[in-house]
């Protein structure tokens, strides 16, 4: 490992030096129009190396046509001008060692004339190019791995990060969604693309916020926008096969089972290109399986149907990236196949494209915890020590369409259906202990909390207040279905900017879960003595039916040539209804025949609303800004049919909104927005039934909850210059609510924990993140500084007595990406977070910690085509209950053999976690407790596989 670290060290101190040791040089020059001799203003200017075209640096022209790029290394170089509307212009430089300043001169550009026979013009792509509100990146500048997947071309761009669980940030920001040619690939889940697709296929790389279909026919921002991301194919590879499949066996430890893992990647394009005759079809067929027991997954485990725009600036966690943390171990057998065709036009001009998909996927997710959970009290704390093991047997299918139908030249329609069923078969084995500070009791080692193949600290024995003890053993079987769809009508006039759009949205849900509940718990009085056992087994049965309609009737008119008035009226409701009967085991006949009736219930609710409102726009060219309002009246309908009562409730609330976008030069974007919403209590929230499925932790519903209200609001900046080779972007979100709904527990003197939400106020939460990027020539390192700081202030109560928590988490990140140079690749980075938490009822329980996370990676091309392959991950905690510190190196390296033809088949030798040391410890802070959670996880195992890579393209 130290070799490595080593290494990676030699690598970049060898660039820094050469870059802080090497006289720098200046390459000037300026660009005209060939006729007019007329200065062509922010055209874009890049340097790139002669031998191979790589990218190394860009900037753009001043008002005078001048350009000027610093700090260039001797060596050979060519110099690409683009500007749109004329020929690109490319030229040879020399910068020779000891020169301070190389004088390009004057290059002129020749306009794009019109040719009226038809002809094949082939330009070469600027690296980075700024499209109004799009990002593009070329991705043929950013050179990966042969064989290397999309999201391994994504690490190479300016601002975008991808962690090792496939999750993207861009600027700070998720990205929710990736297209492929702006079409959806198997649905919504952005690592069906990233993980699945070879990054050899893509041309650009396009990042935008994509708004609503509704607001995007309207031209009405509407703020509800999703981090989007765009892969645009090669004109010479959208028809061929291409994909990536592999078959692996291995051994594990002792006691666990043997590894495996098998790929299979078919992927079959015949795409329309702009030359075809209309009525050629264009087809996409793409068919994908996995199967492994090594917590891979090529897709996003449990997403279900798409639930439409998600609105940017929600809260985001700003901590270290825990998330990658995995708390379990998975096995997964999946398949899939998505079809995509663009139609071709019928008789009578109408044109359908489809794009549809199905996916069916079993995970068997073994979970083994055990855990220190510190509840706050008004006057101590009541610490519990939890062993938790659980297998959870879940079937997905998911099936999703987009049909887009234009119906003539001024309608189109938009259907969009999603449907997903599950059946699940789950069972858990749950221990308890709690005590209070206090004298010290019988039984401190704890019931077997030590759990199986867990090597973590176990219960330390402390003069501590035994309170209770725990057992429990649960069991279900459920199933479910799921379903998404969107209509959308859209019509224009002849007046340009009038337009008319119907909108239908459609959320359902239906499911049931039947489960068997046993379980002993013992209970001690003050002393920690005298021992009272209470003996639970009984079944229940639950099920669940939701269905959501949204109707929205939206007009626009254009006011003037720069203003815009949206109109716009919506009907909402929401129904659900939900049953719960509980039976207890009758002792005389063995048959669960009582009927429990504080645990049973049957409860129906629904919440429907008239929304009215207009929206103000103006957009020039670089700015845009929006005033709007709506006005919605609401009611809640309550049916508790078990005791045969109604409740009816109105609210009548005013929803304002403002946008500000202004685009400032330079490729600077600052973009404000200020939103109001309103959330209603969810049914289980409601349902005033006791859900004893933990009996020393119970949940209890609140039929007098109301809507919450929020203000939300978001900040953005984004600036890039010399073409993306420097980026800094700033994000920032305030949410505020008075009338949140928050928790409130009652804790017993024999220490059971009864929650029920509440609303309260004094909620606010602000999350920000600032990034930096810069690209390091002529060492070609990308440079990333990430800054994330997220505050939080919440109200709950507990016994009765208002407890505020306050929480502070600051976050610093740092990453060094090398680009490929045909033999050699290598990133660092490391993330140092710092957080606390507070708790107005009890202040010693304060508490503040540092999580430490550092990784290293490395791709090494040897002779003979061996390959090695390495990846290294620290982490280190500090502040945590005692025993659950961490501070382990997990260290994976892999060497491969490349044969065939172009190095399509490989032979791999991997070992996973080289030094034994992986494991998993996470620190939850609530409102009510803090928790540190430590579970088993993969350990040591080598595996041997086989990879093949299809490449066949023109066919």
């Amino acid at each position: 490992m130290k070799a490595l670290f080593l290494l990676f060290c030699l690598c970049l101190t060898n660039g820094l030096f050469a870059q802080r040791n090497v006289t720098k040089s200046e390459i000037q020059g300026a660009v005209v129009d060939s006729v007019s001799s007329k200065p062509l203003r922010q055209a874009s200017v890049s340097l790139m190396m002669a031998r191979d075209s790589s990218y190394v640096t860009g900037t753009i022209t001043d008002a005078d046509g001048q350009f000027l790029i610093r700090n260039v290394a001797p060596g050979s170089y060519r110099i690409l001008v683009t500007f749109l509307g004329y020929r690109n212009v490319s030229q040879s430089v020399t910068v020779k060692s000891g020169a301070s300043s190389t004088g390009l001169g004057i290059l002129r550009m020749t306009e794009q004339s019109n040719q009226l026979q038809e002809v094949v013009v082939r330009q070469e792509s600027a690296p980075v190019t700024i499209k109004q509100d799009t990002l593009e990146f070329n991705a043929g500048s950013f050179k990966t791995q042969q064989n290397a997947a999309v999201e391994e071309l994504l690490r190479k761009l300016p601002g975008m990060e991808v962690s090792r669980d496939g999750a993207i940030k861009a600027n700070g920001q998720t990205v929710n969604k990736v297209l492929v040619d702006g079409k959806p690939f198997f649905g919504n889940d952005p690592k069906m693309a990233t993980r699945n697709l070879p990054a050899d296929i893509v041309d650009k790389v396009q990042l935008y916020d994509q708004s609503s279909d509704q607001s995007q026919f309207s031209g009405i921002d509407d703020g509800n926008r999703e981090r989007t991301i765009n892969l645009t194919l090669k004109r010479d590879k959208r028809k061929g096969y291409f994909g990536q499949n592999s078959l692996g066996l291995g051994t594990a430890r002792d006691g666990e089972a043997n590894r495996y893992q098998g790929r299979l990647n078919l992927n079959r394009f015949n795409n329309r290109s702009d030359g075809d005759a209309a009525n050629r079809p264009g087809r996409q067929i793409s068919l994908i399986g996995q199967a492994n027991n090594l917590n891979q997954q090529n897709f996003t485990l449990g997403a279900g149907p798409a639930q439409g725009p998600v609105f940017v600036g929600g809260q985001e966690s700003a901590g270290p990236p825990g998330s990658q943390t995995p708390t379990n171990v998975i096995d997964v057998r999946a398949g899939g196949l998505n079809y995509r065709i663009d139609g071709p036009r019928d008789k009578l001009g109408k044109r359908v494209d489809i794009a549809s998909s199905y996916f069916l996927n079993q995970a068997i997710t073994t979970t083994d915890q055990q855990s220190r959970r510190t509840s706050i009290l008004p006057d101590r704390s009541l610490t519990s020590d939890q062993q938790n093991y659980s297998q959870n047997k879940q079937l997905t299918h998911r099936f999703n369409v987009r049909l887009d139908w234009q119906l003539d030249s001024m309608t189109s329609l938009r259907l969009t259906p999603s449907l997903s069923w599950q059946t699940t078969d789950y069972t858990s084995r749950f221990t308890s202990r709690a005590t209070l500070p206090g004298l010290e009791g019988p039984g401190l080692e704890g019931p077997g909390l030590e759990g199986p193949g867990l090597e973590g600290p176990g219960v330390l024995g402390q003069a501590n207040q035994l309170v209770n003890t725990g057992k429990t053993t649960y069991g279900s079987t459920g199933n479910g279905i799921n379903g998404y769809n969107n209509l959308l009508l859209m019509r224009k006039f002849r007046r340009e900017g009038r337009t008319l759009s119907f909108n239908l949205n459609t959320v359902l849900a239906d499911g049931e879960t039947k489960a068997l509940n046993q379980s002993t718990n013992t209970f001690y009085d003050s002393t920690g003595a005298n021992p009272i056992s209470n003996l639970l087994d009984q079944r229940n049965r639950q099920t669940a039916k939701n269905l959501q309609n949204t109707f929205t009737l939206s007009f626009t008119e254009p006011l003037s040539f720069t203003q815009k008035l949206a109109l716009r009226y919506a009907y909402s409701t929401n129904s659900n209804q939900a049953d719960r009967l509980v039976t207890d085991r009758n002792e005389a006949t063995g048959i669960y025949d009582r009927i429990n009736l504080p645990f049973t219930n049957q409860f129906a609710s629904k919440f429907a609303n008239h929304r009215a409102g207009a929206t103000f726009q103006t957009q020039r060219l670089r700015y845009k800004f929006a005033l709007g309002a709506d006005v919605q009246q609401s009611q809640l309908h309550l049916d508790n049919r078990s005791v045969d009562t109604l409740q009816r409730r109105q609210y009548f609330h005013l929803l304002p909104n403002a946008l500000f976008s202004y685009t400032l030069s330079g490729n600077r974007n600052l973009r404000l927005q200020y939103r109001t919403r309103l959330s209603p209590p969810s049914l289980t929230q409601l349902q005033p039934v006791i859900d004893n499925t933990n009996p020393l932790n119970i949940q209890v519903g609140n039929p007098q909850l109301a809507p919450e209200f929020y203000n939300t609001v978001v900040m953005s900046y984004n600036g890039s210059t010399g073409l993306g080779t420097k980026s800094f972007s700033l994000f920032a979100s305030l949410n505020q609510s008075h009338n949140r709904i928050a928790t409130s527990t009652r804790i017993s003197p024999s220490g059971i924990q009864t929650t029920q939400p509440v609303n309260a106020g004094g909620f606010w939460s602000a999350n920000g993140s600032m990034n930096i990027g810069r690209a390091l020539q002529p060492s070609k390192l990308g440079l990333t500084f990430s800054t994330n700081v997220a505050l939080s202030r919440a109200i709950s109560f507990i016994n009765d007595q208002t407890n505020v928590t306050r929480n502070t988490s600051i976050g610093q990140g740092l990453r060094l990406q090398s680009n490929f140079n045909n033999t050699l690749e290598y990133g660092i980075s490391g993330n140092v977070t710092y957080q606390m938490a507070s708790y107005s009822l009890l202040p010693k329980q304060n508490t503040a910690f540092w999580s430490q996370y550092a990784t290293a990676d490395l791709f090494w091309k040897l002779p003979l085509r061996f390959v090695v392959t390495s990846d290294v991950t620290y982490i280190a905690t500090t502040g945590r209950t005692d025993g659950y510190n961490q501070r382990f190196t997990l260290w994976n390296v892999a060497l491969s053999r490349q044969f065939f033809k172009g190095d399509t088949g490989e032979l791999r030798l991997q070992v996973f976690d080289v030094l034994n040391q992986n494991r998993s410890l996470v620190r939850n802070t609530t409102d009510t407790y803090i928790e540190d959670v430590q579970s088993r996880i993969l350990r040591r195992y080598l595996l041997v596989s086989f990879v093949y890579n299809l490449r066949k393209f023109g066919v």
